[in-house]
């Protein structure tokens, strides 16, 4: 059985990223505190903690075309899940890589997209036609 993953960054506006969190990708609040919210990000434990401006850096891979930025965190959707949320996220988000295919024709072809949060955070979202490939070898895998 998969359990919840439980994934803790710093947030430099807590109010705009609980609104984008709950408003525009759908999650539901949690516990919270005085500076830190807990989300229910597709029943994994998301949570943002208020650090006085704080944040990650950003940094960047190249993968199958792409500068994939780095880190980045997401959810595997059901290919028609996927196609319903990218198409739901049209005009509320800026994407960093618009919804494409990568690795086509292999059996690591997945659907992707990549967005950021109001920290500046990649968020990835992508589908794979057969979740038994997620994570097969593949020739390709760079």
């Amino acid at each position: 059985m998969v359990r919840p993953f439980h994934l803790a960054l710093p947030t430099t506006d807590l109010a705009a990223t609980r609104r984008f969190y709950l408003d525009i990708l759908g999650c539901t609040l949690g516990r919270e505190g005085s500076g830190w919210i807990d989300l229910d990000l597709c029943g994994h434990q998301l949570v943002f903690h208020d650090c006085d401006g704080q944040s990650l850096p950003t940094l960047y891979n190249p993968v199958d075309r792409h500068q994939v930025p780095l880190p980045h965190f997401g959810i595997i959707l059901e290919p028609d899940a996927f196609a319903r949320f990218a198409k739901r996220l049209e005009g509320q988000v800026t994407f960093i890589i618009k919804p494409t295919t990568r690795f086509e024709g292999t059996v690591g072809e997945q659907k992707t997209l990549f967005f950021n949060d109001p920290n500046g955070y990649a968020l990835e979202f992508k589908s794979f036609a057969d979740d038994r490939f997620i994570f097969e070898p593949f020739i390709g895998s760079a």
